[in-house]
């Protein structure tokens, strides 16, 4: 992911006289004694600070926006969404965020299995979205389809009814580049799948990201899929390694 780093040394112009060698115009030359030449200056691209390494590691030098969510802790069902976007120097920069988000009930997992109740950690592509509404204006695929319809009520009683109204899926387990609501699941059924960033419905998922509606739309209309986007998901230890 990360770009060769830059070296910036000094230089300078102009042609001096010649000088004759001796050995004090030497010693001038190599710096005074007990003092260290001066050294080349190492400048590296800004990073996405909630990254670590092993994280990082996971993004191409092609992915140049990146949604980042950031659980509480492992367990916790609230999470911050940022958004980053790379620059023609490999350098990320933050262009929104911070909003507040809902992740599932139980919190996050390396190891997502279908019903656990947790969100999956990881990188992974943004590639489609949909929703019951019609295409706010993203250049995603958009599929506007009145089965994206939720209903009955969330883990705190609240309505599901709007949830689905904007989606887009996240590339777990999924075959990128089909509908949101494309049921092949390439890893197998017990790993899940139909994990979305959707329209927040006031409680916890049951694994998705869950956003304000008009946040959704911002998302939305944000994501461009020429710069390879991708969304950067776990608890704040997991995203840090």
């Amino acid at each position: 992911m990360i770009a060769a780093d830059v070296l910036l040394s000094g230089c300078t112009g102009g042609r001096a006289p010649a000088a004759p060698h001796n050995s004090a115009n030497a010693e001038a030359h190599a710096g005074s004694p007990g003092r260290p030449a001066p050294q080349p200056q190492i400048v590296r691209p800004m990073e996405i600070p909630a990254l670590g390494p092993k994280t990082r590691a996971q993004l191409t030098t092609s992915n140049r926006q990146a949604v980042v969510v950031t659980g509480d802790n492992r367990n916790s069902n609230q999470a911050t969404v940022m958004l980053y976007e790379r620059d023609a120097a490999q350098a990320w920069h933050a262009v929104s965020g911070p909003w507040r988000a809902h992740n599932a009930l139980l919190g996050w997992t390396d190891d997502h299995r279908q019903g656990d109740l947790r969100s999956p950690i990881g990188v992974f592509g943004l590639t489609d979205a949909g929703g019951r509404l019609p295409d706010p204006g993203t250049r995603l695929p958009y599929e506007q389809e009145s089965a994206f319809t939720a209903s009955g009520t969330g883990f705190e009683g609240e309505p599901l009814t709007g949830a689905f109204d904007y989606v887009v899926a996240i590339n777990y387990n999924r075959t990128p580049r089909t509908t949101p609501r494309d049921q092949t699941r390439p890893l197998g059924a017990d790993k899940g799948g139909g994990i979305w960033i959707h329209v927040d419905h006031g409680g916890p998922t049951q694994g998705c990201i869950s956003l304000p509606k008009g946040r959704m739309k911002e998302l939305l209309r944000w994501l461009d899929p020429t710069k390879k986007p991708v969304v950067a998901m776990g608890h704040e230890t997991a995203l840090a390694k």
